[in-house]
């Protein structure tokens, strides 16, 4: 058993290649054309190469199975003779087996079963983000729950006020929660685009079925009901949750269209992927205050993204300074804590201390907002030379600051200075133009249509009432205009509108005329509606009045 006889080893030989030593092995089966196509594979040369072999002292070797085996140290020489042409019966052989191939892969449907795999591979894929989505959300939802229940035990004594000491005291922050791509990309009609770029635009409800992406993702998320629900026992909560998480998402791919629609992602080369960690990042540092939230964010950008095109800004100023009115809109109230600049400073907040009382929220946006652009996975200027990321830093700083509504009065007043004579091409010109363009879009809710601006003033006052209540709680100065028991909505707007909003708006169309329908004139119809429901209250309220006089008359007769 196991003689030698019994036991067949290939035949090695060893080949010099220009210098290079190729080992190649064979069977003693193999005849002379396959062993020379295998030496031709072996050297890189056609498989129809007739090739010469010669010894170190340039005797030919025949190729064939008898061929003599060498060492590493005594190989053969290569030397290609002539390339051989394939003989009519190979090429008549080639094409038909070409044919044959052609009439398999219709057949068994090749192509057809390789685009069902591929389409398939993406189905997965797709699975796989979203499943991973399911489960960021989850956490995100415990996360908002122990938020609440922290604020709740908060309130119970003086000095827990979370804006009043922390600001960003984890790190991680700074970077998205999620990781592009994880919201999906979603195809807007034309519907949608078209109204993105007017007012008008309604902020709290979406198409339930853009292009059935927004349905779809409903559907996807729907199992969360059953998990949240068994969880915490909320059917409720976990409805707000998926309509929020869609909802976001929604308003993150409109974001996105805006700063592409502009052109501005070609124009500073900035790298798609990072323009959506980017906005990832920004969402995730708003707070989910009434009002000062990521939702004031997108209709503040959107506001700006409508009046560039209405005021055809885009053929008047440069594309930089679309760029600072675009950022500085998205970034105008980053981590903002839900207490104005008057609680931060009567309160010697943290952030008052820091910024010396001089609009302290504004200098933490400012401060939050190139944090963020710090990281290199959220730095979208990335790709712009120095010395314009510096004027792209003091534009978006100014702009931000410009947003403190102590400084209104100074700013409009400036602006008012130069407007008779405005210049473009004036620099100091451009820059109050576009702090009066910011203010606008921060407090330019009433522009909106009826059902889409009340909610926000009903938001605004929740916020409001949550701050005089704790202002009462430490024995601090209340505005008249946040104390609930003073305040009415009515009351709320009809001065902000009088005495604020219109003289703003009403300046900015003496340089832009042609948008004075569409900004003032909802103003001008808000402000009178609010002085109609003034006169009820108080009609209503005498009417009160005089039935508790007649009750009280009653009561002492008898």
């Amino acid at each position: 058993m196991g003689s030698s006889s019994s036991t067949y080893r290939p035949k090695c030989v060893y080949l010099d290649i220009d210098g290079r030593i190729q080992k190649v092995a064979f069977s003693k089966y193999c005849n002379s054309r396959d062993i020379m196509d295998l030496f031709c594979i072996a050297t890189g040369l056609p498989r129809n190469t007739t090739i010469s072999l010669f010894t170190a002292d340039d005797c030919m070797v025949s190729i064939d199975p008898t061929m003599p085996a060498n060492s590493k140290r005594t190989p053969y020489k290569v030397r290609p003779v002539a390339t051989r042409q394939q003989t009519e019966k190979e090429e008549l052989f080639q094409n038909l087996l070409v044919q044959v191939i052609e009439q398999f892969s219709r057949v068994f449907k090749i192509d057809e079963l390789k685009t069902e795999v591929v389409n398939h591979l993406a189905m997965l894929e797709k699975r796989v983000e979203l499943e991973g989505l399911k489960v960021v959300e989850i956490e995100k939802c415990k996360s908002d729950i122990k938020k609440m229940r922290d604020e709740m035990a908060a309130r119970s004594t003086r000095t827990s006020c979370p804006c009043k000491y922390s600001f960003l005291d984890e790190n991680k922050k700074l970077m998205p929660r999620r990781d592009v791509p994880s919201y999906p990309k979603y195809m807007l009609s034309q519907e949608t685009i078209e109204a993105l770029r007017k007012p008008t635009f309604d902020v709290w409800l979406w198409e339930p079925n853009e292009n059935d992406a927004m349905m779809n993702l409903q559907k996807e998320l729907y199992w969360l009901i059953f998990i949240i629900q068994t969880t915490h026992g909320k059917q409720n909560y976990t409805k707000y949750f998926i309509i929020k998480i869609c909802k976001t998402d929604v308003m993150l791919s409109c974001l996105e269209h805006m700063y592409h629609d502009l052109g501005l992602v070609k124009d500073f080369n900035i790298n798609p992927i990072t323009l959506k960690r980017w906005l990832l990042c920004i969402h995730d540092n708003y707070r989910n205050n009434p009002f000062h939230n990521f939702r004031h964010c997108f209709c503040v950008t959107q506001m700006m993204y409508s009046m560039i095109s209405l005021c055809n800004l885009q053929v008047k100023i440069s594309q930089m300074d679309i760029l600072m009115l675009m950022t500085a809109s998205v970034c105008h109230d980053l981590d903002h804590p839900g207490y104005n600049n008057t609680y931060q400073i009567n309160a010697r907040t943290e952030l008052a201390v820091r910024y010396n009382d001089i609009s302290p929220l504004e200098n933490h946006h400012c401060a939050v907002a190139f944090q963020i652009l710090a990281q290199p996975e959220c730095n979208i200027f990335s790709n712009v030379d120095k010395e314009q990321f510096k004027r792209i830093r003091q534009g978006i700083i100014t702009l931000i600051l410009a947003t403190d509504m102590a400084r209104h009065a100074e700013i409009l007043d400036s602006f008012k200075e130069i407007l008779d004579n405005f210049d473009y091409s004036n620099e100091e010109h451009l820059i109050r133009l576009k702090m009066v363009l910011i203010k606008c879009c921060d407090i330019s809710n009433e522009v909106r249509p009826m059902e889409v601006a009340e909610p926000w003033v009903d938001c605004l006052l929740e916020e409001y009432f949550t701050q005089s209540d704790r202002e009462k709680s430490e024995g601090l100065p209340v505005a008249p205009f946040m104390d609930r028991d003073k305040v009415t909505k009515p009351t709320a707007q009809i001065g902000f509108l009088k005495f604020v909003l219109i003289p703003m708006f009403e300046t900015v169309t003496k340089l832009f005329p042609e948008v004075e329908e569409v900004l003032l004139q909802p103003l001008w119809e808000s402000r009178d509606r609010y002085e109609e429901l003034k006169q009820i209250d108080d009609a209503m309220k005498e009417l009160q009045k005089k039935k508790n006089e007649s009750l009280a008359i009653g009561s002492k007769e008898k």
